[in-house]
């Protein structure tokens, strides 16, 4: 199949853990052209020589996007519209969890302009190629439970004691604006959809790993390939998650 042919999908974050995985994924179908996007040069090539060393259809390319810089952002989207004039689906993965080295106020700031305003900016500036797409059009924006107020609130949640102030609120103001992007696109015919792939071995923060109770990135990303095929469509707009959905 053409490139031009196939649907094309970009991802941001997607150099390790969720997004290098469902590329992967979504690559084995070989009905997915695929945009990589990496915030270093040097992590986007090593991980796209990762995913052409299992062999799978080479539709494929890294390209350079920092969600908090907005010159990478409006680069990526030129380098795309140039080469196909059109967008069919962007998934906004990129997230960070910092907890380590810094104060509090430098772990909100870094964590909203990573997690809220970057999916926000980046969902502006494709926006007019996703309008240009033919082909369900779609935003996909990875959330977490941890943003869902009604489940901090519940006494019964394993993680009620947990605090994580930077990574719940910017969650929940991604949330927002999702719901926001919701009421904005529907007149274009673009599906916004919220996703929440559950605990992750990634480099999102340090207890991302296995021996936390992480899952394997392959069994999340499963579940949200149907999410990217439409499968879901109809809970739009909830939180959702491989069982179900979250209150908001």
């Amino acid at each position: 199949m053409a490139a031009a042919a196939k649907r094309l999908v970009l991802i941001t974050g997607a150099s390790g853990g969720i997004g290098f995985e469902l590329a992967a994924q979504l690559l084995a179908k070989g009905t997915y052209y695929v945009f990589m996007g990496a915030r270093s040069i040097e992590k986007g090539n090593a991980a796209l020589q990762q995913l052409r060393a299992r062999n799978l259809p080479d539709s494929v390319e890294m390209v350079l996007l920092d969600v908090t810089k907005d010159e990478t952002i409006e680069a990526a989207a030129a380098k795309v519209r140039k080469e196909f004039g059109k967008l069919d689906i962007l998934v906004n993965n990129a997230a960070v969890a910092p907890m380590e080295g810094g104060t509090l106020r430098e772990y909100m700031r870094t964590s909203f302009d990573t997690n809220a305003t970057g999916p926000l900016m980046v969902a502006n500036a494709f926006a007019p190629l996703l309008k240009d797409s033919t082909d369900s059009p779609r935003i996909v924006n990875i959330t977490s439970g941890a943003g869902s107020i009604t489940s901090r609130l519940n006494k019964n949640s394993p993680t009620y004691r947990l605090q994580g102030h930077q990574y719940r609120a910017s969650k929940s103001a991604l949330n927002m604006i999702t719901a926001c992007q919701y009421v904005e696109y529907e007149p274009d015919g673009i599906t916004v959809l919220l996703y929440d792939p559950g605990h992750t071995v990634s480099n999102l923060g340090p207890f991302n790993k296995a021996e936390f109770g992480a899952r394997a990135p392959a069994d999340s990303v499963m579940p949200l390939i149907d999410v990217i095929e439409g499968k879901r469509d109809d809970e739009a707009p909830k939180i959702l998650h491989n069982t179900g959905m979250y209150e908001w």
